[in-house]
């Protein structure tokens, strides 16, 4: 029998919150939470306001050594996996380590640190960079510093896919929940904001130049022009299911299926994506599920905030769905866009939504762009069948599509 992967913990640390039921509030709240960068001086640069993290205390999630030898990124990866582990009720080290991996998903790494050394390396009296430069930037960084922190021996790994990577951290950890291994870190956390990833992410030509938060950000939108970047994103204990029942463990969830393809050509200035290639990735996600298109819930869209992209977005739902999707939902307007790590953040959404037994309203459009017209959710409601579709897109070509079924509601299904 196949084995069934389930969610047992969520952490978040976002814009929206340090914690799974601060995000919560945010989102039913329509709170938003973007606003100037303060994290280095942006003026000079074309976008100025962004998605952080208040409040955030990284000391208090890792010991100093730890601190001095990475990046805000991984400070952000120590937090939520240390929520999302006590979230589980699972201890803070393994106590089978072979038996627990982790996956997380990665696209810019380590940059607010490797910014410090290079700046060091060419502009400071020494003319070098400290010895951590060599680790704290790379890719796979967070992985390896949970993986030995928490002790997380079994078969780890890193995915790369830009924003779509949030989602294919989640498929992969399924599968090597399905190989044997019963407990899987997944999900993903960003941090993009630093004079060098800000000037990377601007060569897309995708931000946003607008410097009033309250629309500076619009997915959909007749006015939309371009997303606000953020850091920060979501961590997940992903659970063999009978390991998760002999615990007693509280269960959100389960994935139950994804898609992933490949546009096969490079971002351009005028490009939009292949939305029959995206589409195809949803299908994907809904035939490994075994879930018709009619039993879709909700739809937690990628929502770039590009007119075009969000056209062909809404033309692969048309493609899937017919002329009437399911409802849409997006919260990425008050938080900004994480990349991976705002995808992760989406799934933990679409969880706690069939935890608290409530569909969230969307955070926008006000007023849809022509080719844009789905069913946002314009109001609260009770799910239906507790099944969502959660789509992303990575810069480069990459789509992804992950279906979540999601547990009875707290007060029918909390086990403690």
């Amino acid at each position: 029998m196949t084995a069934r992967a389930v969610v047992t913990g969520i952490g978040v640390v976002a814009p929206s919150g340090i914690g799974a039921a601060a995000h919560w509030r945010t989102v039913v709240d329509g709170t938003r939470r973007t606003g100037p960068v303060t994290l280095f001086d942006p003026a000079g640069y074309p976008t100025r306001v962004a998605g952080e993290v208040a409040d955030f205390d990284p000391a208090a999630y890792a010991d100093t050594r730890q601190l001095v030898q990475t990046d805000r990124w991984t400070h952000l990866g120590f937090a939520a996996t240390r929520l999302a582990l006590a979230d589980a009720g699972l201890p803070q080290r393994a106590p089978d380590p072979y038996g627990w991996a982790v996956t997380l998903a990665s696209s810019s790494g380590g940059n607010l640190f490797g910014q410090r050394e290079l700046q060091r390396l060419w502009g400071g009296s020494t003319r070098t960079v400290g010895a951590y430069q060599s680790i704290a930037w790379f890719y796979a960084a967070s992985v390896g510093q949970l993986s030995i922190h928490h002790q997380f021996k079994g078969p780890c790994g890193v995915l790369v896919a830009e924003s779509a990577g949030g989602l294919d951290s989640l498929a992969h950890a399924v599968r090597t929940v399905r190989r044997g291994t019963p407990v899987v870190i997944a999900g993903a956390t960003e941090c993009p904001l630093s004079p060098y990833a800000l000037t990377c992410q601007l060569r897309s030509g995708l931000l946003s130049d607008v410097d009033d938060p309250a629309v500076a950000y619009r997915p959909f939108d007749r006015s939309a022009g371009g997303y606000v970047p953020a850091e920060g994103g979501a961590v997940f204990v992903v659970e063999e299911l009978g390991h998760a029942l002999a615990r007693g463990a509280r269960i959100y969830g389960e994935v139950t299926g994804w898609g992933a393809t490949h546009d096969a050509v490079h971002t351009g200035p005028d490009s939009a994506g292949d939305p029959a290639r995206y589409a195809r990735a949803m299908r994907l996600a809904l035939d490994r599920s075994g879930v018709a298109a009619d039993e879709v819930d909700v739809v937690v869209p990628d929502a770039l905030g590009v007119l075009r992209y969000d056209r062909a977005e809404a033309e692969a739902l048309r493609a899937v769905f017919g002329d009437r999707p399911p409802p849409v939902t997006t919260h990425k307007a008050l938080t900004g866009r994480a990349h991976q790590g705002g995808a992760a953040l989406d799934v933990a959404t679409a969880l706690l939504a069939f935890w608290h037994d409530t569909l969230p309203a969307s955070a926008g459009p006000v007023e849809p762009a022509p080719g844009c017209e789905l069913d946002f959710l314009r109001a609260p409601r009770r799910p239906r069948s507790r099944v969502a579709l959660v789509c992303a897109r990575g810069y480069d070509g990459f789509n992804s599509a992950l279906v979540v079924r999601g547990a009875p509601p707290a007060a029918e299904g909390a086990a403690r």
